[in-house]
């Protein structure tokens, strides 16, 4: 049986989806475009050396965008992350501030820890919860 070279760029295509749907790594993905886009060649008829270079400028082009974009988006740490921990962003009211800055508020019907994380002296009102570290929500002035 003689396969195409279409067919068998067609077939590594989807040997890297299968892979990056067991890895869970999108750059798998990228490079299976770059083979779906060498099969398209072979299907114009296009040498083997010209299925490469579309190969590899496709996926190759599209994992170092993938990679560019990946790198330029800075993610918040974790503790201030609203992604990862919902309180980020919710308002609280605190009734008095003591003189190192840290207070007792109420939250989620529980007592929390609160410390002061915005300029200037922190003053009695409603606040809105700019990260938590370990069980002390910090705090900052309700934006105006």
């Amino acid at each position: 049986m003689d396969w195409s070279a279409s067919t068998l760029w067609w077939l590594a295509a989807g040997v890297l989806v299968a892979a990056e749907l067991a890895s869970g790594t999108f750059y798998l993905l990228m490079l299976a475009v770059g083979a779906a886009t060498a099969a398209l060649a072979a299907h114009l008829r296009l040498p083997f050396a010209g299925q490469l270079v579309a190969a590899a400028l496709v996926g190759g082009g599209a994992v170092a965008a993938w990679h560019l974009k990946r790198s330029r988006v800075a993610s918040a740490p974790a503790s201030a992350d609203r992604d990862v921990n919902l309180d980020i962003g919710e308002r609280v009211h605190v009734d008095q501030w003591d003189v190192e800055g840290l207070a007792r508020v109420q939250h989620r019907g529980a007592s929390w820890n609160a410390r002061f994380a915005g300029a200037g002296a922190p003053t009695a009102g409603t606040h809105v919860i700019r990260a938590i570290e370990g069980s002390e929500l910090l705090l900052d002035r309700l934006p105006r």
